[in-house]
């Protein structure tokens, strides 16, 4: 099963990353949460891992992996991997695990004027498609904030997307958005209402629909905390189970 977390900016998509990712794993599975955005810097802290090598970097950064570029674009149809990796087979350093929870990372923008992260989309959605799974393994992906990895088709025939929503008006209208751009594209679409207490709740349902919405999460405090120390996060939160849940079950 693949599962892409999409939002805008702050809405808390590495937050409920970290958190599925546990309460899958709880439920038996192998998970892999692989972090595609260029400038999320704190997933690896939330997981209580060490960040891992860039896959980018297997391919000899940037400018190798240009090079792998300009000889797929000779050769059509050509894939920038040798052979199919599995969750076992991703090579040593270049994944970090702790309590069952796998995390790989595409690649990150380091150094001022180095130039578009069109590379690091492009890695993505070669690295994804090249994923072998066995029928247990989820691998969920912490998107770049908005719809660029979307117009990259990185989610194209994933399993479920989820949009994660706070309570703004700009998330609202991004996840109407991201909707309508998915559909057709992404097997089950699902809006997850976060940091949401209980006086903006229905506003956000009256505004969204309430058949859309598959999960609220309340505001939480010591989540925050944790967020904002880069911490490990260990609070079990009984609606990402039940997200967990519909995911699994459908």
């Amino acid at each position: 099963m693949k599962i892409a977390v999409c939002g805008k900016g702050g809405s808390g998509k590495s937050t409920i990353c970290a958190l599925l990712a546990k309460s899958m794993t709880k439920k038996g599975h192998r998970v892999l949460v692989v972090d595609v955005d260029e400038s999320n810097y704190g997933l690896h802290g939330l997981l209580g891992m060490e960040r891992p090598d860039d896959i980018m970097d297997f391919f000899g950064g940037r400018s190798g992996y240009g090079k792998t570029m300009q000889s797929m674009r000779e050769k059509k149809g050509a894939s920038a991997f040798n052979e199919k990796w599995d969750m076992a087979s991703i090579p040593h350093g270049y994944i970090s695990e702790r309590n069952g929870v796998r995390l790989a990372v595409i690649g990150k923008i380091s150094n001022f004027g180095e130039g578009c992260a069109c590379a690091m989309g492009s890695l993505s959605k070669q690295f994804l498609d090249n994923l072998s799974l066995k029928e247990d393994d989820v691998v969920i992906v912490d998107t770049e904030a908005g719809i660029e990895h979307l117009g990259r088709s990185i989610a194209r025939g994933f399993d479920a997307l989820l949009i994660i929503v706070d309570p703004s008006q700009e998330s609202i209208r991004l996840s109407k958005k991201i909707e309508g751009i998915a559909k057709g594209n992404v097997s089950r679409t699902y809006l997850v209402l976060n940091k949401v207490d209980d006086g903006l709740r229905e506003t956000l349902i009256d505004a969204l629909g309430r058949e859309k919405v598959a999960v609220s999460i309340p505001s939480n405090k010591e989540l925050f905390k944790a967020s904002l120390a880069g911490e490990e996060l260990a609070a079990n939160i009984e609606e990402i189970d039940e997200m967990a849940d519909l995911l699994i079950h459908g």
